[in-house]
């Protein structure tokens, strides 16, 4: 038995078969064409292109159906890219000039793009090589006539491993037949792992090196939970995945039995339990799951799914689609989350070191103010057709926040000239994420009507840790005694100025913390759609004396460890279903 270690980008666990899929490249059949056959080649090259590009539009308006426009528009970037003039004019050049076959020329020049953007120390755009990656195996498949049936002839189903997967073959992917799939490489920020996680199938991706170490056919397990691969597993090990898949399946239905109760105490004390969404269809999944609300729509993946900047009439059409669906519940929208390094928008000839301490969240939008602009008129407009509130990311100062709100008074200034529809008390609030903002939540609270805790930024932060980085990942913890105490004094302080408090980082998602964070004072929890009804069963367990007691103790350990070894068992008493 051996066991990989990878990134968990779609959580679940899936035991089967292996299948190796070949996606390694293809055999060229030649490198040069006679002079007299040039005109021929090229026009074999643009019925490639054309072929392919229909096959491109094909998946955009099958993934748009099936998962949404949002996922539909990595497609549309993979339809710009292949119809770059600039890259038809150089692979036609390489045929007349060089004479190169079409098959070489469409090789050389995207693996040379591809290059580019692997070289790249940015790991956003480094992921982006996977697109020419794409592309290339696309028209080499149509030109060489070499037939994509490996993974549409299936009939029975299968764990799939493969080096990389595109984000075109992860949306093919049929979910009868693929319990799960894991990755030598891959990034948790790249489009295989978003396309991964809409398709909600168990995934790993970045594991390392290990195909050589399986045959297709070899029983495997995927922990999209824990981020593990375990291949060839021992009898014992696969008696105990499949009683945590069974046991899952009954877990999933009792808890579904709650989707219209309260989200109510023992000593009636009702919690506010919203959703965390990133595209607009996860709306109607949070109502299903039994939402009261949204309390995180992440805004980044307009930006990412596209080459070119989102118009504000893309943004209110992606905003108001959320907003229609909660039937006015409240819908916090958070604005543009990313680093410059993400968006293409870092000063030119210099390098962003640490792209976390750097120009990212509302640095970058107040140093692109038109950008910001384009985004606060849609949020406006969108105000209008709901309980839509804006939040502000990784606001360190006041004066952010100020500038924040003078720019949105603009905005709405020219709203009224335009005669365009928006609500002018909309409500206004912002993550607090970093210690600097819970030493001067003081002031910030007489300036906004909610705060948030993102836990996710506040713990890096706090300990100056990077999330990302495998080699300082075990010191990353949650329930660390210092951002317990930071948690604690940003409730303390909201509560003391009467103004609304919640959390939307990863630890709210999480059962284990749920006694700990009702008993510190919260009553607004925003969770991933899949862990409202666990969230749920947890809260409707306990009362709020329990809560506070257990908070109590936990504020007075010295390490993590011990804090969670506590939680763990607390929550095993009130659910003993829980904790694993």
């Amino acid at each position: 038995m051996q066991t990989m270690q990878g990134i968990a980008v779609s959580p679940g666990v899936a035991i089967g078969e292996a299948l190796i899929f070949d996606n390694e490249g293809f055999r060229i059949p030649r490198h040069f064409v006679v002079r007299d056959a040039v005109d021929e080649e090229v026009a074999r090259l643009d019925r490639a292109i054309k072929g392919v590009g229909g096959e491109m539009q094909r998946n955009r308006d099958a993934v748009t159906a099936k998962m949404g426009g949002q996922y539909g528009a990595i497609f549309a970037a993979h339809l710009e890219l292949l119809h770059d003039p600039q890259l038809r004019r150089e692979l036609e050049a390489l045929i007349r000039e060089q004479h190169f076959s079409p098959e070489y020329a469409v090789s050389r020049v995207l693996r040379r793009y591809a290059k580019i953007f692997q070289q790249l120390e940015t790991n956003s755009l480094a992921e982006r090589a996977q697109d020419f990656f794409d592309i290339e195996k696309s028209l080499l498949r149509n030109l060489t006539g070499r037939k994509r049936d490996e993974l549409a002839s299936l009939t029975t189903p299968v764990i799939l491993l493969a080096h990389t997967l595109t984000p075109s073959e992860t949306a093919s992917l049929d979910r009868k037949f693929i319990l799960g799939f894991a990755t030598e490489i891959g990034g948790a920020g790249g489009h295989t792992a978003i396309v991964a996680k809409g398709l909600e199938i168990p995934a790993v991706v970045g594991a390392g090196l290990f195909l050589a170490d399986v045959s297709g056919g070899d029983l495997v397990i995927i922990d999209g939970d824990y981020g593990q691969i375990i291949l060839q597993p021992d009898d014992d090990t696969v008696a105990r995945y499949r009683r945590e898949v069974e046991g899952r399946k009954s877990w999933a239905v009792r808890l579904a039995e709650l989707r219209d109760l309260p989200a109510e105490t023992t000593d009636h004390q009702r919690i506010a339990l919203y959703a965390n969404i990133e595209f607009p269809q996860e709306a109607a999944t949070a109502l299903e799951r039994g939402a009261d609300g949204i309390g995180l729509y992440r805004s980044e993946f307009m930006y990412l799914g596209a080459d070119t900047e989102p118009t504000a009439e893309t943004h209110l059409q992606a905003y108001g689609a959320v907003a229609k669906c909660m039937c006015n519940r409240p819908v916090v929208i958070r604005t543009l989350d990313l680093g410059a390094d993400k968006m293409g928008l870092a000063p030119p000839g210099e390098e962003e070191h640490n792209p976390f301490l750097g120009l990212r969240s509302i640095r970058l939008s107040l140093r692109n103010p038109s950008l910001f602009r384009v985004q606060l008129k849609a949020l406006l407009q969108a105000s209008a057709l709901g309980d839509v509130r804006i939040m502000f990311p990784m606001v360190t100062t006041l004066h952010e926040l100020r500038q924040s709100k003078m720019l949105l008074a603009d905005v709405m200034e020219d709203l009224e000239e335009e005669g365009l529809p928006f609500r002018r008390d909309i409500p206004v609030g912002i993550m607090v994420e970093t210690p600097a903002t819970v030493v001067m939540l003081d002031r910030f609270l007489r300036e906004v009507d909610f705060i948030s805790i993102g836990t996710n930024d506040l713990i890096q932060y706090a300990l100056a840790v990077d999330r990302s980085n495998k080699e300082v990942a075990d010191l990353y913890q949650a329930s660390d005694p210092a951002v317990l105490r930071l948690i604690n004094l940003t409730i303390q302080a909201a509560l003391k100025a009467d103004v609304p408090v919640s959390m939307c980082g990863q630890m709210c998602g999480s059962s284990t913390y749920t006694m700990l964070l009702l008993g510190l004072g919260l009553r607004v929890l925003s969770v991933p759609p899949s862990a409202i009804g666990e969230v749920k069963r947890v809260i409707r367990a306990v009362s709020i004396a329990q809560c506070e007691a257990i908070s109590r103790r936990a504020l007075t350990m010295d390490s993590a460890r011990e804090v969670d070894k506590f939680l763990q068992e607390e929550v095993k008493k009130v659910v003993p279903e829980l904790g694993r």
